[in-house]
């Protein structure tokens, strides 16, 4: 018999991951560098991309609400609100238009993510980091040596509340806007936050009154284009930890949501913000509300870019030891509690805490 010849994978995910972390430029100096093969650490084996072709039975599945008038006449508001129950119920996505934010500074909060991404690397490099702790981070993938697989993209976060960074810290193409955005942006929180506390039948501030939203982290995504976006994602498929997040996206698109095994687009709104419900919020409302799985697609003609603000309880152990579990008012005997009272410190501990197999539990862990 002829000797048989072994071939022995020398791929290192480890070390491909260092080095590339290393750089400090991420995504964006890839693709500087002329890189017409996406790496091997983006690539995910266990999901493809595909394109949704969603008919209007399925687009009516992230129906857009018309908040104008909604402080207007209670039969106005009433509308609104039964509107945002049913999407949060149903698929956990809506979208909304005419709220508080300004389409001027929406714009604005894309153009100075873009200025940051697209500025000289040597300048971004000093704000690289993986300190979760500093005010201003960037980086690529937040979570790169936890996930299975790394998404085709670049990110920056701001701490904006309750304890803002400092002007200095933050960096001069974006200052400006991080911080007239958060203003702006933390009022269409409240408003919805307002809207979701009545569609549960509870009084408008009872989400706000027990710290919902005591904490603002706005992220912005940047996505360079990919020289072979079907092999990769702009971000994997994932479902948020908070109640929930504002997301605001360019003219590019790419989002798709995960409803009954089938990824459906995100259609583009001039002036829209997706709301996308969170596992916090399903955790507290009984599973009434259904977090909602997502996903965007890398694209090869242009780069993409969104912002997800997150408004939440406070994380921090030493600030906020606050138990949560199903709100009371939503229990009953015929809907007893499905999920045990936790800490949001000890929610998001276990939610970026990964199993053997590199998934995480999320809710699971916290079934009673």
């Amino acid at each position: 018999m002829g000797n048989v010849k072994v071939v022995v994978d020398q791929y290192d995910r480890v070390s491909e991951l260092k080095a590339f972390d290393q750089t400090k430029t991420g995504v964006k100096g890839l693709v500087d560098a002329g890189v017409t093969k996406v790496p091997r650490i983006f690539i995910n084996e266990n999901d493809k991309p595909t394109i949704s072709k969603s008919d209007e039975n399925e687009i009516s599945l992230i129906p857009t609400i018309d908040l104008k008038g909604i402080n207007d006449d209670s039969a106005t508001r009433a509308q609104i609100v039964k509107k945002v129950k049913e999407a949060s119920e149903r698929s956990g996505i809506f979208q909304i238009i005419n709220h508080e934010l300004p389409l001027s500074i929406m714009d604005e909060m894309i153009e100075g993510v873009r200025r940051f991404n697209e500025q000289d690397a040597e300048v971004k490099k000093k704000y690289y980091t993986r300190d979760r702790t500093k005010r201003f981070q960037y980086n690529s993938n937040m979570d790169i040596y936890t996930e299975p697989t790394a998404s085709w993209k670049d990110n920056l976060l701001g701490r904006m509340v309750p304890n803002p960074p400092h002007s200095h810290e933050l960096p001069d193409v974006c200052r400006d806007i991080m911080f007239e955005y958060t203003e702006y942006v933390t009022k269409v929180g409240n408003t919805v936050y307002e809207l979701l506390s009545e569609a549960l039948g509870l009084e408008p501030s009872h989400l706000k009154e027990i710290g919902c939203v005591d904490s603002v982290n706005i992220v912005g995504n940047y996505y360079p284009a990919c020289p072979e976006p079907e092999l990769t994602f702009g971000i994997t498929s994932h479902v948020d930890y908070g109640l929930l997040a504002i997301l605001l996206q360019d003219k590019v698109g790419g989002l798709q949501f995960l409803y009954q095994h089938q990824w459906i687009d995100v259609p583009v709104v001039s002036g829209g913000l997706i709301i996308n419900v969170g596992d916090f919020i399903q955790l507290i409302t009984n599973d009434k509300f259904k977090s909602v799985r997502h996903r965007a697609l890398a694209n090869k003609e242009r780069a993409r870019i969104s912002v997800a603000t997150f408004m939440t309880p406070i994380p921090s152990p030493s600030d906020n030891m606050r138990l949560y579990g199903p709100i009371k008012e939503l229990v009953t005997e015929d809907e007893p509690a499905i999920y045990k009272d936790t800490t949001f410190h000890d929610f998001l501990t276990s939610y970026y805490t990964p199993n053997v197999d590199g998934t995480t539990a999320h809710l699971k862990d916290f079934k009673l």
